[in-house]
């Protein structure tokens, strides 16, 4: 799992406060850089990072929520060759929790999807899931 790559990418409504999605964003995912890339009524809030660290809050959150079978599941699903992809719910993410979404039907504002990268993502997926701390 040397090198690893994350993109998270939601869509800012015109009914959200772009800093609310930001929030959302962080709550969940550490030392992100983020940019805003504005679309026809809307925007995308757009988070890139490049390190295991961006995880550890996720790490710690799929423990203290206890999800971590449910989580290896729905991780384990979204592997394709060297990327794992799967989406969040928003509105719970911008509460300080973790709860995984389908792309649209399950979160009315739009989910925040998550593209991994690595060398390894069931290694990943593994260390983002196991009971160690």
């Amino acid at each position: 799992m040397d090198e690893i790559s994350v993109r998270v990418e939601a869509e800012v409504n015109p009914t959200e406060s772009e800093e609310k999605v930001k929030r959302a964003i962080e709550n969940i995912f550490l030392n992100m850089k983020m940019q805003t890339k504005p679309l026809a009524k809307r925007s995308v809030l757009i988070a890139e990072a490049e390190s295991k660290a961006a995880f550890t809050r996720l790490h710690s959150m799929l423990r203290r929520d206890r999800i971590r079978a449910a989580a290896r599941k729905v991780l384990l699903e979204g592997v394709s060759g060297k990327t794992v992809s799967f989406c969040l719910n928003k509105q719970v993410a911008y509460a300080g929790h973790v709860s995984f979404s389908k792309e649209e039907a399950e979160s009315p504002l739009g989910p925040i999807k998550v593209r991994i990268h690595c060398s390894n993502p069931r290694e990943l997926v593994k260390w983002l899931t196991s009971e160690n701390v």
